[in-house]
Formats: structure tokens, C-alpha cells, sequence
């Protein structure tokens, strides 16, 4: 499919797509079941991540205010055993930086983050999810699949958001929002030998009613 055709069906139905991080924020526009920020990653990060032994890419699953994103980051990081050097803090920042953009996007305080090293097929069916906003990243390996369907069908035309680019999405519980039928899900790759590090992050209202193991303040 042309470029050209991708931004047609884009525009058709409900995704924007942004050039500089402010894009984001267009999630709470009317017309908007989904944005990306187009972007491609340093060659030179592109090279470091992909060589990393997956049992050495940094993962977690936490709840902490959006400003502690960094300095929690460094500690895992450190506990996986991720090499240490500018490439790590490449993705320290940008993780960072994505989490900030997404709490003042959303208007929170509080997020749950997730870093997931997926190696098989996790969430490969297409779906809605049960949130009122997500933003995912792909940093290592094939980006999130998405599409339009309706009455429980998976989507005749497929689109993969790039490597390194952001895109958030509505979830079920965005108020005042019809269910638009943009559907998404993890790429399945299991038997490929392909390793996926993917951020998740979702803004949390209430931290109080989060589990106190998974609270950072």
C-alpha cells in the first residue's frame, strides 16, 4: 500500500498522524480515535537496541508519578543489566520524555508503565482496550498492528505503526466517545526469533487504588 493510500485511510477514519510531539495531543480532539508521532529512530540507537540480549533489555511493570519516570528508569535498568552507555540513556530520556508528553496530555499525575520484552505472540488478536487512553511504543522489532472493522470481524486492511514511533489510542472508557472501530493489536511473531520491546503506558486517576507493590512516589 502507497504512503499516499495509508494517509487516505488515515484521515478517513479517525487517526492522526503528527510530525513533532504536540501531535499527540490531538487524542482529545472529536474527530480522533488515534494519533502517532511519526518519527524514526537514531540509526545508531537502532543498531545498540537490536543487539542486546533480550534477557538484558530493561522490563517493568509499575505505577509511579510521571516526574520519578527517569530516575526509577535508571534502576531497572540497572537491575536488568542493560548495558550502560549514551544509547541507554537515549531510551531512558525518551521514555521519559514520552511519559510526561502523556500525563499532560491526559491530565494526570499518575501512570502505570509497563516495558514489556515480548518474543511471541501476546495479545495478537484485535481489540479495544478496556482503558480510556494508551500510549504504546515499539522501541525493538515490528510496531503495533492496526485497522478498521466492525461486529467482531479482524480488519481486511492492516497498517503497522514504524519502529520507535508513538501512538496513542482511545480506549472503551474515553467518555463521550463512540466506539469508532479502530482496532489494534501486538504483531504476531511467534517461530520468528524476533524480540519485541514495547512501552506501555496508561494514566492512572486513583493511585490509591492501585496495589501498594506497584506504587512509586
Amino acid at each position: 500500500m502507497t504512503l499516499l493510500e495509508a494517509q487516505e485511510f488515515a484521515g478517513a477514519n479517525g487517526l492522526h498522524s503528527a510530525a513533532t510531539p504536540e501531535g499527540l495531543a490531538a487524542i482529545r480532539r472529536p474527530d480522533c480515535a488515534a494519533t502517532i508521532w511519526e518519527r524514526r529512530p537514531l540509526p545508531r540507537f537502532r543498531q545498540w537496541i537490536d543487539q542486546v540480549a533480550p534477557d538484558r533489555l530493561p522490563r517493568a511493570r509499575i505505577v509511579l508519578r510521571a516526574d520519578r519516570v527517569c530516575e526509577a528508569l535508571v534502576d531497572i535498568a540497572g537491575v536488568c543489566g542493560t548495558p550502560d552507555g549514551p544509547e541507554r540513556d537515549l531510551l531512558i530520556d525518551d521514555v521519559s520524555a514520552l511519559a510526561a508528553i502523556f500525563a499532560n496530555v491526559m491530565r494526570v499525575d499518575y501512570l502505570r508503565l509497563r516495558l514489556d520484552v515480548v518474543r511471541g505472540n501476546a495479545c495478537r488478536k484485535f481489540h479495544i482496550d478496556a482503558v480510556t487512553a494508551r500510549l504504546v511504543c515499539t522501541y525493538r522489532g515490528t510496531g503495533t498492528q492496526y485497522g478498521i472493522a466492525g461486529d467482531g470481524a479482524d480488519p481486511r486492511r492492516v497498517f503497522t505503526v514504524p519502529t520507535g514511533s508513538p501512538i496513542i489510542l482511545r480506549g472503551t472508557s474515553w467518555p463521550e466517545t463512540p466506539v469508532s472501530g479502530l482496532l489494534h493489536r501486538s504483531p504476531p511473531i511467534e517461530g520468528t526469533g524476533e524480540t519485541r520491546l514495547v512501552l506501555v503506558l496508561d494514566p492512572v486517576t486513583d493511585p490509591g487504588q492501585e496495589p501498594d507493590r506497584h506504587l512509586m512516589h
